[in-house]
């Protein structure tokens, strides 16, 4: 899997921008904003079955980073299960306008996933892996280029991200 997750398409330039540059995101309302520093553990892209419900589409992408990357300010709320790995799953929103912010996963312990779509600028970012491919619905186009797997890969983010 790590292979497969080392793959990119944007020219040097910006590989190294995404590395040095502190992103910006919030939620609909304004009342929750966030702050990360540099390069994301991973992007992926998100078919199963929960990441569904709460984008309210075929799948959500978000940007995995190291907790002491993250800087979030405001009231959030959290809902919590479990998931088919058996690991609780956290999903942390805003109380006021419900836009999902992040999400937690005791399988990545000290890892918070930001939802792409609440950056400000998420131009630089490009996904690098799409998971639980078999729940994809057809009229959620999947990039043919991006390394697909049916269910979650057994990966853990590299300790030196």
């Amino acid at each position: 899997m790590a292979a497969a997750l080392t793959g990119n398409r944007h020219h040097a330039a910006d590989i190294v921008e995404v590395e040095l540059r502190t992103h910006r995101g919030g939620c609909l309302c304004g009342s929750v904003r966030y702050e990360v520093d540099g390069k994301p553990a991973v992007v992926a892209h998100c078919h199963c079955i929960n990441c569904q419900k709460a984008s309210g589409s075929g799948h959500s992408t978000g940007a995995m980073y190291r907790d002491d990357q993250l800087r979030l300010t405001g009231n959030t709320a959290s809902y919590k299960y479990k998931a088919d790995s058996g690991h609780e799953v956290a999903r942390v929103f805003c109380p006021t306008c419900s836009s999902s912010i992040l999400g937690r996963n005791t399988g990545s312990k000290g890892f918070s996933t930001i939802t792409l779509g609440t950056l400000y600028d998420s131009s630089q970012f490009e996904p690098q892996v799409t998971v639980f491919a078999r729940n994809r619905k057809s009229w959620d186009i999947i990039d043919e280029s991006v390394p697909t797997f049916d269910a979650q890969p057994d990966w853990k983010p590299p300790e030196n991200v």
